[in-house]
């Protein structure tokens, strides 16, 4: 018995028009709901039921034309034609068009009435044209245009019933609707071209002639080669000189068809209202006004991310040394106990750590992107990238890398030219991910304690972290585009998204998405990197671990009268603290010897372990840099991803294994790096500036080979930003020590 396939529908629609809202409502699946061009570069899939009966919904990519120019464009297109092998032929294509701006989001449901599938139009942000003033016949107009227009308020759930009964009614009398016919001449040039092919739709051979070097002549001539050629250009200038321009031809043809098709079913105010998002507009994409905005909002999420998620990060640390405390009272001395203390709790626990500033990371990019903003920051900042050779639309992407590389490089799909695609994809991981924020935080929490320097520090120093990937990817780009990727820069052209309010769900699950990945991430890559570098550090062993525990072993009951003594001391003033100072430091006294000894012991083992060999063979590369061998052994381990740098140098320089309570950094990484002696403020600039410009990541590498279809781009980008990161700390460095 031959199983019955699942009707299938699909969601098309320009950017903006609060496609991804509709399919979440609809299908009931979580994903993100962006507000500016590009959002979603792949097909998202969901379910959805009318009743008894089941359906596949797919949320195609926004785009504003089925002109296929760009892959995201081209994707559509295969899935509606049914030429997509991993995607069925939709039984129903839903077009959302903004109620706003009726006549110019027709013109992609025209393309879709040529590709022959039923169609439903989704008439949606009703609301928005209500509140201008717009009045929409909606019986009228679905009977001028042929076929059923349902009025939409997505985000309020407001005629989602009426869509359904509208898919269902579709689906059980499927009908195609007649879009605008092309000249005669026209279509006699498409028959000719026809004969070159075997069994192409007819919609991509009028394409084949109507987009010149677009995706579509790209495909068919590769595949069809000489022949298809020579017919093509013979047909273009026949229609050429015979007055048919190719690019304007149709925009009059389907323009003229909607305005005859909506005549009489849309009334408008006389004058079109100022609204007071023109006037906020006016500020935020104004040259001057606009990048100060911009600037001071980029400042204020780093400084919240230090002052809002840095008491979090404090529990979970507390947690965490706890657990370090309960595991070693409980597993005798040797290679198992060190191997879950050091390796597992010390190592990934010192990147767990960092969940809640990469969680309001994400939280506050999920904001500036709803409401609204970031697509007013890309218009912004299409005056920088045009410069570069590049424009506004390649800023998206490199926004987007800001909270993850992986989908900044993605999102890069939208961009039609393969030149300006491959720039912004090999700039994109210059700019300073999630990943790069728990190193950030870890050395600017250490060395520049807000404590001891103004409260403002520490989000200065990530904000000019930030800002110098910001600044160093055009840089790049424009040295691409006049070397490697030569080509002229393209015009951009941007519709403003409207202001909303965030959605405080999607913000919130957005958030979570992020911290579980970071726990997918801790609880696979950085485990098992963890383990490799602890299984380094720690063999061969050797007896130094016994000696270790012998000299220890005495000094249990002195380290707690310590840590009383400390507690008790917080308690007290004037003369009594006096003289509790003085008794702990004649404890620390007779303490410092052994933990001196101690300490010497730990040193050596380090130093004759496989990874400590290894490091002082390559210390002579990283010296310059002010590094030792344990830094530079440590920047090694991190290829794999970013962060595994922090729990590296946990490990590394055995975090806690300063005088007991000797400051408030005492059982933390950052304590032991100060105490180490290894690092000084110009050695942690050095590595800070390391970090923001390397390729640390292994996912970013391969999404850029993926996305590229070539080894050489992820080659190249490792190459020229490991060489770049080593400058820049070098110079960082040298300059810092003179101070």
């Amino acid at each position: 018995m031959v199983a019955l396939r699942t009707p299938t529908v699909a969601l098309v629609g320009n950017p903006n028009t609060g496609k991804t809202t509709l399919f979440n409502a609809l299908a009931g699946m979580n994903q993100r709901v962006g507000n500016y061009a590009g959002v979603t570069v792949e097909t998202k899939k969901g379910k959805l039921r009318i009743g008894e009966l089941a359906l596949d919904v797919i949320d195609l990519p926004g785009t504003y034309s089925l002109a296929p120019r760009s892959p995201d464009e081209m994707l559509a297109v295969d899935v509606i034609l049914g030429n997509n092998p991993a995607e069925p032929r939709p039984d129903v294509v839903v077009t959302i068009v903004d109620a706003s701006n009726l006549e110019r989001n027709l013109y992609l449901m025209t393309q879709v009435l040529e590709l022959g599938v039923p169609v439903v139009v989704a008439l949606n942000m009703i609301d928005v044209a209500e509140g201008q003033g717009i009045r929409i016949d909606v019986d009228k107009l679905s009977q001028q245009l042929g076929v059923p227009v349902v009025p939409l308020q997505a985000n309020k759930g407001k005629g989602l019933d009426q869509l359904r009964s509208a898919i269902a009614k579709v689906l059980d009398r499927p009908h195609s609707a007649e879009g605008p016919a092309f000249p005669a001449e026209f279509e006699a040039e498409v028959a000719r071209v026809k004969s070159c092919v075997n069994g192409e739709p007819i919609y991509l051979l009028r394409r084949l002639l109507l987009d010149v070097g677009g995706h579509a002549e790209k495909w068919l001539t590769e595949k069809y080669g000489a022949p298809l050629v020579e017919t093509l250009h013979a047909s273009r200038k026949r229609l050429v000189d015979g007055g048919f321009t190719l690019a304007g031809t149709e925009a009059r043809l389907r323009y003229g068809w909607i305005r005859q098709r909506t005549a009489g079913c849309i009334e408008r105010p006389a004058k079109r209202p100022v609204a007071w998002t023109d006037r906020i507009d006016k500020v935020l994409t104004h040259r001057i006004f606009g990048t100060l905005i911009f600037l001071a909002v980029m400042f204020a999420v780093f400084e919240a991310i230090f002052l809002i998620a840095d008491p979090a990060k404090q529990v979970l640390d507390v947690g965490k040394n706890a657990l370090v405390d309960l595991v070693q009272g409980m597993l005798p001395i040797g290679p198992w106990r060190s191997l879950i203390v050091d390796g597992v709790i010390k190592g990934v626990g010192a990147v767990v750590v960092f969940i809640p500033q990469i969680m309001l990371l994400f939280a506050i990019i999920a904001v500036l992107e709803d409401c609204g903003y970031m697509a007013r920051a890309a218009f912004l900042m299409d005056r920088l990238m045009s410069r570069a050779g590049l424009n506004g639309k390649s800023f998206i992407p490199l926004l987007s890398s800001m909270a993850c590389a992986v989908p900044g490089i993605l999102s890069a799909r939208v961009i039609e030219n393969r030149r300006d695609r491959l720039a912004t994809i090999v700039v994109a991981p210059l700019m300073s991910c999630s990943a790069r924020l728990p190193v950030y935080s870890l050395l600017i929490g250490a060395f520049f304690p807000s404590e001891v320097y103004s409260i403002w520090l520490p989000g200065l120093i990530t904000f000019l972290l930030y800002m110098l990937g910001i600044i160093l990817a055009p840089a790049v780009a424009l040295l691409l585009k006049k070397t490697l990727l030569r080509g002229d820069t393209p015009v951009f052209v941007m519709e403003m998204p409207l202001y909303k309010w965030p959605s405080l769900y999607a913000i919130a699950r957005r958030s979570v998405d992020a911290g579980w990945m970071f726990l997918k991430r801790a609880g696979t890559m950085i485990f098992a990197t963890m383990v490799l570098v602890w299984a380094a550090l720690y063999f061969p062993a050797g007896t130094y671990e016994h000696q270790i525990v012998q000299l220890e072993e005495p000094l249990e009951e002195p380290r707690e009268r310590l840590k009383t003594l400390q507690e008790e001391k917080a308690l007290l003033k004037g003369a009594a603290l006096a003289a509790k100072d003085k008794e702990i430091d004649a404890l620390k006294e007779q303490l410092e010897p052994d933990e001196k000894k101690i300490n010497a012991l730990r040193t050596e083992w380090k130093a004759q372990s496989i990874l400590g060999r290894v490091g002082q063979w390559i210390e002579p590369a990283v010296k310059p840099l002010g590094w030792d061998w344990r830094i530079g052994m440590a920047a090694i381990a991190s290829f794999p991803a970013r962060e595994v740098m922090v729990g590296t140098l946990g490990i590394i320089f055995s975090e806690g294994d300063g005088d007991a309570g000797d400051n408030e950094y005492q059982n933390s990484v950052g304590g032991a790096l100060v105490a180490s002696g290894a690092f000084s403020i110009p050695v942690a600039l050095s590595v800070l500036v390391f970090f923001a410009l390397c390729s640390q990541c292994v996912s970013t590498l391969a999404v850029i080979k993926r996305e590229a279809n070539s080894w050489f781009w992820p080659i190249f980008t490792f190459v020229y930003m490991t060489a770049l990161a080593y400058v820049g700390a070098l110079v960082t460095f040298q300059i810092g020590s003179l101070f």
